[in-house]
């Protein structure tokens, strides 16, 4: 049994319960601790902004290195090949945000699949092939019913 499932076997509002893990601190409610408009900024904003929602999202650091014994390993998701990178890049954030079910589960929370590609707060979509293999990786994710999103800012979530 979880927190939310006895609350709801209890008739405890889903705000009350929210209210609660606030005071308790298991969400964080600290001010953001980066300023401007950089893309470290931003991030920090959206991640800061998850975890006041109840989600938490981390940092995906995609890229290869060469081992201490020559061996070439990749890391992040979605970079099991250099073919796969090329056409598309999984986002700077991923992570999971609660969604209480209404129909088919009633009263039960699921962890929804959360990524954001984090761009400086001047960025516009311009179309680059870094951009358009984003742009793939976010409705693969929409696509399955999770949620994605390039963002400038927070707010986003």
């Amino acid at each position: 049994m979880n927190l939310n499932l006895w609350a709801i076997k209890w008739g405890v509002p889903f705000e009350a319960v929210e209210d609660l893990r606030r005071q308790m601190g298991a969400i964080n409610t600290d001010p953001p601790l980066i300023h401007g408009e950089s893309e470290a900024a931003v991030q920090v904003r959206i991640r800061l902004e998850a975890s006041l929602k109840g989600g938490r999202l981390w940092r995906n650091n995609v890229g290869g290195a060469y081992t201490d014994t020559g061996q070439f390993i990749r890391y992040g998701l979605a970079n099991e090949s250099k073919q796969m990178n090329d056409k598309i890049k999984s986002h700077d954030l991923i992570g999971l945000r609660p969604v209480q079910i209404t129909a088919t589960h009633v009263g039960h929370t699921i962890g929804q699949f959360v990524s954001r590609e984090a761009k400086p707060a001047n960025w516009k979509y311009a179309g680059t092939p870094r951009e358009v293999a984003q742009l793939r990786f976010a409705e693969l994710v929409i696509a399955l019913g999770g949620d994605a999103a390039f963002a400038t800012s927070e707010g986003t979530l």
